[in-house]
């Protein structure tokens, strides 16, 4: 369990907070570029660990984040006009480029503009993977862009999707690296059932309770469950968490592609946060449109508001929980894996107690990905950068498959995460 203080530090990430300061030492998802794709758009409301901004890109396609009221009067800039290299208040008139420079001051007689001296807060982003990212942390400390594998490869082998989850950042991302749960939840009844989940069939489901390695790195850890799998096989399924909010996770497509996948949790304030979805091809084969629709997940446009990002199925209408289905087809009578992950987190309500918790051994890599994050933050406090911030994590994949007991599973699955690599196995 945690103290009630520690829950307090972890999951609170406001301006000033100190897991707030720590996280603006990463590059964080702002917005998906397919938001703001045409030059001089229209703006997008973004929120960020509690800081309401706007995003545009400007007429030469440079991408603005900046606050989102005018220092005028106050007045949203999300009812602005993106003209002409700036974003203009339609209440005055003041303008501001994607730096946040006042550039023109409509409603002032020229010779008495003192546009010179107002600025909007404004973040430096970059555009990687279908996604802009921010960082909002001081200039002096920016780490290197976020290159993660999936981000490098053509956008025919890579999609993007996002969805707002009603809850804390903390207990969705500890949802998403915590294997023991996955073939439970997700869980089907039958081989022959077409929803979305795990079969009965699937090594995944037929192994037994497993005993989990994490292997702490420099950018996180790696962490593997393996299972029984009779006598003398087991079921591996490694994954990774790179700080502050990334999970990678093996995976195969709707049409059956390998690939890896994984979500980000990005705080919008303390009691939400906006959870990306990726996945890419792991060969040179471009995923189908079906692959896009994401319907086993849950994530795609049958499941989501593509223009409000919030899912059909949610509180308000128990997320669509069919009791047949729960007696016949599957474990939770829920469509959609990730849509079961919102409804359990989302049910633990916005910010968990973690002082009335009772954790076991399969809960290692939820106890590690809290040391680590409170390592962070004692890191940024002590003027250090903290883990994450290099470049390990550009190359690593994730892997599964079935091994003799006494094989080498982790020179198979983790090639990359050499003994010299890692700090310290628990």
């Amino acid at each position: 369990m945690l103290s009630k203080q520690d829950n307090e530090l972890l999951t609170r990430t406001g301006p000033g907070t100190p897991m707030g300061n720590a996280m603006r030492r990463y590059w964080i998802p702002a917005c998906l570029s397919s938001e703001i794709e045409e030059p001089d758009g229209a703006p997008v409301r973004v929120k960020l660990m509690g800081e309401e901004l706007v995003a545009f890109r400007d007429t030469e396609g440079r991408i603005g984040l900046v606050e989102e009221y005018c220092p005028h009067r106050r007045v949203s800039l999300y009812f602005g006009r993106n003209e002409e290299c700036g974003l203009r208040c339609v209440y005055h008139g003041w303008k501001f480029d994607v730096n946040g420079a006042c550039v023109d001051q409509l409603n002032e007689p020229e010779e008495l503009q003192f546009k010179h001296k107002v600025r909007l807060v404004a973040y430096p982003t970059c555009e990687l993977g279908g996604i802009v990212w921010a960082y909002l942390g001081p200039a002096d400390k920016t780490p290197p862009p976020p290159k993660f594998a999936w981000t490098q490869v053509p956008e025919s082998r890579r999609h993007v999707t996002k969805v707002v989850e009603e809850c804390n950042y903390l207990q969705a991302l500890e949802g998403g690296i915590d294997t023991s749960h996955a073939p439970i939840l997700h869980r089907l009844l039958t081989d022959n059932s077409t929803r979305g989940g795990l079969k009965p069939s699937n090594p995944f489901v037929r192994g037994k309770a497993p005993s989990l390695r994490v292997d702490i790195t420099d950018y996180g850890y790696l962490y593997a469950g393996v299972r029984p799998l009779g006598g003398a096989e087991v079921h591996v399924r490694t994954y990774h968490f790179i700080m502050p909010f990334h999970q990678i996770r093996p995976s195969r497509s709707e049409s059956g592609l390998p690939t890896d996948a994984g979500h980000i949790w990005v705080p919008i304030d303390d009691h939400h946060c906006m959870v990306y979805n990726w996945i890419y091809s792991t060969t040179d084969a471009p995923l189908t449109a079906e692959d896009r629709l994401e319907r086993g997940l849950g994530n795609g446009p049958l499941h989501v508001d593509p223009k409000t990002f919030r899912s059909f199925q949610n509180r308000t209408n128990n997320y669509g929980l069919d009791r047949a289905v729960q007696r016949t087809e599957s474990y939770t009578g829920i469509d959609g894996i990730n849509q079961q992950d919102r409804a359990l987190q989302e049910s633990m309500g916005p910010i968990v107690d973690r002082s009335r918790e009772h954790l076991g051994p399969a809960d290692k890599a939820i106890i590690q990905a809290r040391k680590l994050l409170r390592e962070a933050v004692r890191a940024v406090e002590a003027g250090q950068q903290p883990a994450g911030t290099g470049t390990s994590y550009y190359t690593i994949k994730a892997g599964e498959n079935v091994f003799a007991r006494d094989a080498d599973w982790h020179g198979t699955l983790a090639p990359d995460i050499t003994r010299d690599k890692i700090l310290q196995t628990v």
